[in-house]
């Protein structure tokens, strides 16, 4: 059997997307920070790494039928699951998020004065996340369609202005480590999303919407990448 702890996180998530939840569970980032040694990650951290290597198994071996085989998808296909799916979440829950943190700074910033500070991070996230949206839609992903469409028709593509597609991939990967820095604060300073004794129901549905607005973007940033970027390069050095 393969021993998973010597893998790359990002790597054992790509091929079974049910692991996340195991690394969730130890605090362990697969999306931004894929790219470490589980093994390497378990020792700085002082996880046990047969344990959390049981648990993986489990994962997989009870897993996969659910779920979609992203790893097999043409990229077209996959960018498009990633607006529709992902891009479009953003989109939805951020003017929701940002009305109802803004109500809760009015009527309990008083008494939770930590309210102010994710209701600050969450509206740099906000306009963060709107740019990069736009630049993936607008600039790489219509690039990686065309790269995909030079294999399928044996043609080439004119260089972009960006020359490699690694560069404008380095821009994006560093944009997700900067969001998923910003949300590590926004969980601490909301004890992890757990609303207060005097919550009320605005309250404890901002916060339910904040964890689900993080796990949504763990799942969107781990598609881009650990599948769809790492795809991408290896497609522009076939056809270079």
């Amino acid at each position: 059997m393969e021993n998973l702890i010597d893998k790359k996180i990002g790597e054992v998530v790509a091929e079974n997307f049910r692991t996340a939840a195991v690394f969730s569970n130890y605090g362990i980032d697969f999306c931004c920070r894929g790219n470490r040694i589980i093994k390497d990650v378990c020792e700085k951290q002082g996880i046990d790494t047969n344990e959390i290597s049981n648990k993986l198994q489990l994962a997989i071996k009870t897993g996969g039928a659910m779920d979609a085989d992203y790893k097999t998808w043409k990229l077209e296909k996959l960018i498009d699951h990633i607006q529709t799916t992902h891009h479009s979440y953003v989109e939805e829950k951020t003017p929701v998020l940002l009305q109802f943190l803004d109500k809760l700074c009015k009527v309990h910033g008083g008494s939770h004065p930590e309210l102010f500070n994710i209701n600050e991070h969450f509206k740099h996230t906000a306009g963060e996340l709107s740019q990069h949206l736009k630049k993936e839609e607008l600039i790489l992903f219509p690039h990686i369609k065309k790269l995909e469409k030079a294999q399928l028709l044996g043609t080439e593509i004119e260089s972009p202005g960006f020359g490699t597609v690694k560069n404008p991939i380095a821009m994006m990967m560093q944009e997700h480590e900067n969001e998923g820095d910003r949300f590590v604060k926004i969980a601490a300073l909301s004890n992890q999303y757990t609303p207060p004794a005097d919550a009320c129901n605005t309250y404890k549905i901002t916060y339910a919407m904040l964890d689900e607005f993080e796990q949504d973007l763990h799942t969107h940033i781990h598609l881009e990448n650990n599948i769809l970027f790492p795809k991408a390069v290896e497609l522009e050095a076939i056809l270079s």
